[in-house]
């Protein structure tokens, strides 16, 4: 039977809003909204991956487990894996790496991703979800994702690239991407040794890196595709979102 740990990086200093991990919803912060979608997953063991003495505390304040790391990581998934080395958890076959700001994930795609990762016994399965909004193609603020086949429920192709670009004039097989990936711990530790690429640093996408150092990536059809919260309009959006489905 594989073991699973998921870690989920987060950290204060965000570039487009600062201290998002502690801002409540429904008098919860963020990050244990998180985590807590993670546990109901019932996929392995969960730990926030953190260098701020802050979110370490209210993770641990509202039920959970963290981790203090190091403040010089480049990437989320350099944290993780520091996460992983420090907490020393025999017998870990795979290794969910889900993103500290997209608290109204579907918990139903994080166990999705991992089963079809388990699966077809893939090095690294990522999340995406069909384009409902045109102007998601030309929003260079959200990742896309072109895949070698159509994207459907039943199979877990190979991404061919990932894109901030404007793809609106573009038919081929592209999805919102969503960034949570499940990973072999043998893969995450080759994808962490190899030096960042220019496409990795000029993209501002990590995810190139696997590619262009020869690394295959699957992706399995999300249901829904959540709210990231990088802005804070997207906050408030979220907000009342999670906030109405508590009122039903």
């Amino acid at each position: 039977m594989t073991r699973t740990l998921i870690l989920i990086p987060s950290r204060m200093a965000a570039t487009r809003l600062p201290g998002k991990p502690l801002l409540k919803i429904n008098n919860l912060s963020i990050i244990s909204h998180v985590f807590k979608k993670a546990e109901e997953a019932n996929i392995g063991e969960v730990v926030v991956a953190t260098e701020d003495q802050e979110i370490f505390d209210d993770v641990l304040k509202n039920g959970g487990r963290a981790v203090l790391t190091n403040n010089k990581h480049k990437t989320g998934t350099d944290r993780v894996f520091e996460a992983y080395k420090k907490l020393k958890i025999k017998g870990i076959d795979h290794i969910l790496n889900l993103q500290g700001d997209e608290p109204d994930i579907n918990k139903n795609d994080i166990i999705r991703l991992h089963t079809f990762t388990v699966n077809n016994q893939s090095g690294i399965g990522t999340l995406a979800a069909k384009i409902e909004d045109g102007l998601i193609l030309n929003n260079k603020n959200v990742v896309k994702v072109i895949t070698k086949n159509i994207l459907e429920n039943n199979n877990f192709p190979l991404a061919e690239d990932f894109i901030r670009n404007d793809l609106s004039k573009t038919n081929k097989n592209i999805y919102h991407h969503i960034g949570i990936y499940c990973y072999n711990v043998n893969t995450l530790e080759k994808f962490i040794n190899l030096k960042q690429t220019k496409n990795e640093i000029e993209n501002k996408l990590e995810q190139l890196r696997a590619l262009d150092n020869n690394l295959n990536i699957n992706v399995a059809l999300a249901k829904t595709s959540p709210v990231g919260v990088d802005t804070e309009e997207d906050y408030l959006a979220i907000k009342k979102i999670m906030e109405y489905k508590i009122l039903k």
